[in-house]
C-alpha cells in the first residue's frame, strides 16, 4: 500500500510537470528543478504518513486487552479469519458451506442459510479463525436466527481434519426456541454434556454477549457477563479454532424440529473476542 500511495503521488506530479496547462510545453530548468523538489517532498511526506499509519495500527493492536479482537464493523480480516466454502459439516447434518453466505453489511458479520442454486438443498454460512487458541475467555455479541430446524452458533473446534482429536466447546441457539441457549462440549469425540439454559429474553430481539471461560479444570459459560453454567469433568485440552456458523439440520428433527425450507435466514454478529489466560 505504501508503494502504491507514493507511486500515485509521483505519477500525478509528473503529469502536471509535463503538461503546459493551457500554455506551450516549454519548461525551464527552474521549472524542472521545482517539480523535482516537489516530487521529492511528496515522496517523503507519503513515506512518513504510511509509516505513521502502520505504527499506529501496530500500537493499537499491542495496546488491546484482547489476544484476538474480531471487530466485524471493520469488515473482513482475511489474515486472521476465513469464510468456509465448499465443504459440509458432516453426514449427520449435510449442510454445505458457501463463502458467499458470510457477508459484511451495516457494520456486522451476517451468516446466512440460503437455497442451493443447482438442486433442492440448502447452504449455510461459517466464519472461522485461521489459528488455534487455548485456555482463556471466549466472547461474542450476536443475534441468532429464529426459525424451526436451524442452528446459530459460536464455538471452538478442532478434529481429524486438523490432525487432532475432536475437541469442541459450544454455544448454540436452536431456532425453534430462541429464549433458550444450549451449552455443550466434546473431549476426544465424547459429548453428551448438553445444558439448555432459559435466558429470560428472546435472543433475536437485541444483541447480547455470550461467552465461556475455558481452563484446565473447567468450562464456565456466561450470558451478559453473568455465570450461568459450569462443567468440571473431562475438559477438552486441544487448542482449537474459533468458529461461528448457521445451518439447517437434516435427520435431527427430534432435536431441532423439522426445517420448513424458509430462506434466506440470517444471524448477525457484532464482534468475537478471545483473551488468553494461563
Amino acid at each position: 500500500m505504501k508503494k502504491k500511495v507514493i507511486a500515485g503521488v509521483l505519477c500525478t506530479l509528473m503529469a502536471l510537470a509535463a503538461c503546459g496547462c493551457g500554455s506551450e510545453n516549454s519548461s525551464s530548468k527552474a521549472d524542472t528543478a521545482s517539480s523535482t523538489a516537489a516530487a521529492s517532498t511528496a515522496e517523503s511526506t507519503a513515506e512518513s504518513a504510511a509509516e505513521s499509519t502502520a505504527e499506529s495500527a501496530a500500537e493499537s493492536e499491542a495496546d488491546s486487552p484482547y489476544t484476538l479482537n474480531g471487530d466485524f464493523s471493520k469488515g473482513a480480516d482475511t489474515v486472521k479469519w476465513m469464510a468456509s466454502d465448499g465443504w459440509s459439516n458432516g453426514s449427520m447434518f449435510n449442510c454445505t458451506w458457501k463463502g458467499t453466505n458470510a457477508v459484511f453489511e451495516d457494520g456486522l458479520l451476517k451468516l446466512r442459510i440460503d437455497k442451493m442454486a443447482w438442486d433442492d438443498g440448502y447452504s449455510g454460512g461459517e466464519y472461522r479463525t485461521n489459528d488455534f487458541y487455548g485456555y482463556g475467555l471466549y466472547e461474542v455479541s450476536m443475534k441468532p436466527i429464529k426459525n424451526v430446524g436451524v442452528v446459530s452458533s459460536f464455538f471452538t473446534y478442532t478434529g481429524p481434519s486438523d490432525n487432532n482429536p475432536w475437541d469442541e466447546i459450544d454455544i448454540e441457539f436452536l431456532g425453534k426456541d430462541t429464549t433458550k441457549v444450549q451449552f455443550n462440549y466434546f473431549t476426544n469425540g465424547q459429548g453428551n454434556h448438553e445444558k439448555l439454559y432459559d435466558l429470560g429474553f428472546d435472543a433475536t430481539e437485541e444483541f447480547h454477549t455470550y461467552g465461556f471461560r475455558w481452563s484446565k479444570d473447567s468450562i464456565t459459560w456466561y450470558v451478559d457477563g453473568k455465570e450461568v453454567h459450569k462443567a468440571t469433568e473431562s475438559i477438552p485440552v486441544t487448542p482449537s479454532k474459533i468458529m461461528m456458523n448457521v445451518w439447517n439440520g437434516k435427520g435431527v428433527d427430534s432435536w431441532l424440529g423439522k426445517y420448513n425450507g424458509k430462506t434466506p435466514l440470517t444471524a448477525e454478529y457484532q464482534w468475537a473476542r478471545f483473551t488468553a489466560e494461563a
